[in-house]
């Protein structure tokens, strides 16, 4: 007979409640918007940038300097946040642990191989944005952009 001050049986995980589900749409909302941002916005930001820098179509090598050092500094910050933001929905939805896993190359070769280690939603989210910028740029490409050769 077990007593009533005894230890308890563990529960099973509730499912989240519509207040977090929303919270953990939001998230998803937030990297998809980050990821188009990183990969689409900045760059053309930096190029409008630096097309502003110069006069002449035959620019010095600064503008190329700025953009490219402007995209991968703009990169890596909005890489930052949205590693952050995916804690975050990790945390939310129940997918991240607080005990720290060694890596696979790190491990003995007798350990236990049954557990993968789960990257959150960013992983997808940044595939599609890059797949819909790739697609974008080739129909801009083949379609709108124009020959540069001489006629």
């Amino acid at each position: 007979m077990s007593s009533p001050a005894g230890p308890s049986a563990p529960s099973a995980p509730s499912a989240p409640s519509t207040t977090a589900r929303a919270e953990a749409a939001f998230l998803v909302a937030v990297m998809a918007i980050g990821s188009v941002v990183m990969w689409v916005i900045s760059p053309v930001a930096w190029l409008w940038i630096a097309s502003r820098m110069t006069s002449s179509s035959q620019p010095s090598l600064g503008p190329y300097v700025l953009v490219l050092a402007g995209m991968a500094l703009t990169a890596v910050v909005i890489g930052k946040g949205l590693g952050k933001v995916n804690r975050t929905h990790m945390r939310l939805t129940g997918r991240i642990g607080d005990k720290r896993e060694a890596r696979s190359w790190n491990k003995s070769m007798r350990a236990e191989r049954g557990r993968t280690n789960d990257r959150g939603v960013l992983e997808q989210v940044m595939a599609v944005s890059v797949s819909c910028a790739l697609v974008l740029f080739g129909i801009w490409f083949f379609a709108f952009a124009g020959s540069s050769l001489p006629s």
